[in-house]
């Protein structure tokens, strides 16, 4: 797929503005939805099928849901006025651990939706003054808002629903 970029090498221009927090708020709130729409209808062999070692679509959804708990404990580092975020498991241990084909991907999305809506939730009652607080980002060295924070969420499950997208055309090459 032409213009694939690894999250890792991804950059991104924060201190964005107060007023983009409606829509980035969306674009989480939606991921539940959109993973729902792209996986219902797959096989559990296309599922759990596995490409060079890479990463099935389960494992993909599985590795949002376990990211769930790194940006609930973020959020709460910002409110509680932290100078740096927790940094996240550059192995994505638990994703490997919890292997994820062994379960149901029904059971990762009833686990999901609910697990996202809290935060969102959360988000939605922030003050004016509580979306604008920042700490260090701690891989990226740049100082985030919740603004900022949830951008890098939403982008970071676009990044697995694209991984998602691409799976499934080298399977359906």
């Amino acid at each position: 797929m032409p213009g694939w970029r690894r999250w890792f090498d991804r950059k991104f221009a924060l201190g964005l503005p107060q007023e983009a927090f409606p829509d980035i708020l969306e674009r989480v709130r939606g991921t539940p939805a959109r993973l729902e729409e792209r996986t219902r209808l797959l096989s559990r062999e296309t599922l759990v099928h596995r490409i060079g070692g890479a990463w099935s679509i389960q494992q993909n959804a599985g590795h949002l849901l376990d990211l769930e708990p790194l940006w609930s404990g973020r959020l709460d580092e910002l409110l509680q006025g932290a100078a740096e975020l927790r940094p996240a498991d550059l192995e994505n241990r638990k994703t490997h651990e919890e292997d994820h084909n062994d379960r149901s991907m029904e059971e990762l999305l009833r686990e999901f939706r609910p697990t996202r809506m809290t935060i969102v939730e959360r988000l939605e009652a922030l003050s004016d003054d509580e979306v604008q607080i920042s700490a260090l980002h701690p891989r990226l060295r740049q100082p985030m808002t919740a603004v900022d924070l949830f951008f890098f969420v939403a982008e970071h499950d676009d990044h697995h629903l694209a991984c998602i997208t691409r799976i499934l055309a080298e399977i359906n090459a």
